[in-house]
């Protein structure tokens, strides 16, 4: 049948452009059987805009309207353009069945078709589905080779992404700035500094170094490998330096325990409160680059307890319209939480779309537990398993840690119980240490005795930290001997054991022994850390306010 023309129908078709312009999905797609009774066909270009709204919203139900659409106009087999996009709102929304099939069915597929089938899966987690269309494939490019590196990165199968990154350089096809971002998590996962610098050298033969965000993951990625040094050289050798860049130097400092420096880079951050800084959040947002950025701006808000900042972004975000996936609301959570603000936490989490990511739940569960609302954590962890959302291992970490510092032995025991038998999780050496923490704490040292006993391994320094941190609030003198003089044996870095230990010689007259234990330390480089707080003080009186 030939399509209509447009002038025939001006008002309907009119409403469905208007719809459709002002991102009123459900009220365009509800459109499109009057559309199709009336004989009206709509161009490709109409149509694929469409799909992509569906595909940005997750919105299958909508997404398979419009492919229905298409198959009553008499489209059965879309054009390749149309093909192609809806093999990506299908992946995206997690049909990855549909998805294949729109794929087969095309008569004509080009290498975006393949790389796009392969995005799809690799996005879904499906690796071996992923490997074995690449195998396939009658042609690759670097972003072939690009989804397969990151497709193993997200899976954890580490082996596997370098060697595809590897195979990538040899073929010598062509590289884009992503070709690097896998190999940088992989560094983060591994914490390989080797691997770090070869990055880095090759980043910078390419001349790919003037990419912010590229640079800022090489930061980050010596960070985490403990190279401070080699971060802030990399830093100060940055022609320019955006709110990333900053924020990213700030988390390395903090999360390496140097909280005044990064207070200091903070507090020298030039314009971090203007217009234009948030401006460039919203900016990378709109690039897909939004979340990293974000997440990172409020975890260095975290690290230095900058309440006022983090409800700016927060503000920010609201007011452009950008929508947090699950890791930009775990980090707001976290952020208020760290910031004293735990029923603005909780009002984020509340107000959270996506509650079927384990990663939300841990986060304000976590977040309940260092403000010692053990019962609050409970309670939502019912409510998780309610919805049908299953725990993990940091999960019952984090509940443990929740009923340690509420006091709840018994309901933390059952907990602990109920991770092995219901969720068949095997206990690790944190979990061990949480526990040993919520029973020593509440002067169960027979109990504690008995777990260390059960454990299936060596209690590792984690484990032995946590019972001379109970021992130290009990005075537990014999235990605390105990566990002191195994984290020495164990050279652990932290100064507790070896100064507790000292302090228990000294205690028992043996100046001998509590003299041998401080020129241990000296040998192992261990120092005492001076303590500090941080306190964000707001202004609430006039500055010319004179005091009474």
């Amino acid at each position: 049948m030939k399509p209509k023309k447009i002038r025939k129908y001006p008002c309907v078709v009119q409403n469905f452009l208007n719809l459709t312009s002002r991102g009123q999905l459900r009220e365009a797609v509800d459109t499109l059987p009057l559309l199709a009774r009336k004989g009206f066909t709509l161009n490709s270009k109409t149509i694929a805009s469409l799909i992509q709204q569906c595909a940005n919203a997750k919105s299958i139900k909508d997404g398979t309207w419009v492919h229905l659409h298409l198959k009553v106009t008499g489209s059965k087999h879309p054009n390749r353009f149309l093909s192609n996009h809806l093999i990506h709102m299908y992946a995206k929304c997690g049909d990855h069945v549909k998805a294949r099939e729109v794929f087969d069915k095309m008569r004509i597929r080009n290498l975006y078709s393949w790389n796009n089938m392969l995005s799809g899966y690799a996005n879904l987690g499906m690796v071996k589905a992923a490997k074995r269309l690449f195998d396939r494939m009658p042609e690759r490019d670097f972003v072939s080779w690009n989804t397969m590196v990151m497709a193993y990165v997200q899976s954890g199968w580490f082996d596997e992404a370098l060697r595809f990154y590897m195979e990538l350089r040899r073929l010598d096809i062509g590289f884009n700035e992503y070709s690097f971002a896998g190999v940088l998590t992989v560094c983060v996962k591994l914490r390989e500094l080797w691997l770090a610098k070869q990055l880095h050298c090759q980043v910078f033969i390419v001349g790919f170094l003037s990419n912010v965000v590229l640079s800022s993951s090489i930061m980050d990625a010596y960070a985490k490998c403990g190279e401070l040094g080699d971060a802030r050289t990399l830093f100060d050798e940055m022609r320019v330096k955006d709110v990333l860049a900053w924020t990213t130097l700030v988390s390395a400092y903090a999360q390496g325990g140097h909280m005044k420096s990064a207070q200091e880079i903070f507090d020298s951050m030039p314009g971090k409160n203007s217009v234009s800084w948030t401006s460039l959040i919203s900016g990378y947002a709109h690039h897909g680059l939004g979340h990293h950025a974000l997440s990172s701006c409020l975890f260095a808000c975290a690290s230095i307890f900058s309440l006022e900042y983090g409800r700016q972004l927060h503000s920010h975000m609201i007011a452009t319209g950008i929508r947090p996936n699950v890791v930009v609301m775990s980090s707001l959570i976290d952020m208020y939480s760290k910031c004293g603000s735990i029923e603005v936490a909780k009002k984020v989490f509340d107000t959270s779309r996506n509650k079927q990511h384990v990663v939300l739940w841990n986060t304000i569960i976590s977040a309940l537990a260092h403000h010692g609302c053990g019962k609050q954590a409970i309670k939502i962890f019912a409510d998780m398993v309610r919805l049908g959302v299953k725990p993990n291992g940091v999960t019952f970490l984090v509940l443990l840690n929740a009923c340690s510092h509420s006091g709840l032995v018994k309901e933390g025991l059952h907990l602990f119980e109920l991770m092995m038998q219901d969720y068949n999780i095997v206990p690790d050496q944190e979990h061990y240490a949480c526990l040993i923490d919520l029973l020593g704490r509440s002067g169960h040292f027979d109990e504690v005795i008995n777990q260390l006993k059960r454990m299936p391994c060596e209690p590792d320094d984690r484990v032995w930290n946590a019972l001379l941190g109970v021992c130290k609030i009990h005075e537990n003198i014999d235990l605390g001997r105990i566990a002191a003089r195994h984290l020495v044996e164990l050279e652990a870095r932290s100064p507790a054991a070896y100064l507790l230990l000292s302090a228990i010689y000294a205690s028992l007259g043996r100046w001998e022994s509590a003299q041998q234990v401080r020129q241990l330390m000296n040998k192992r480089h261990v120092e005492k850390d001076q303590a500090f707080s941080w306190l964000e003080i707001y202004r609430i009186l006039r500055v010319d306010a004179k005091p009474n």
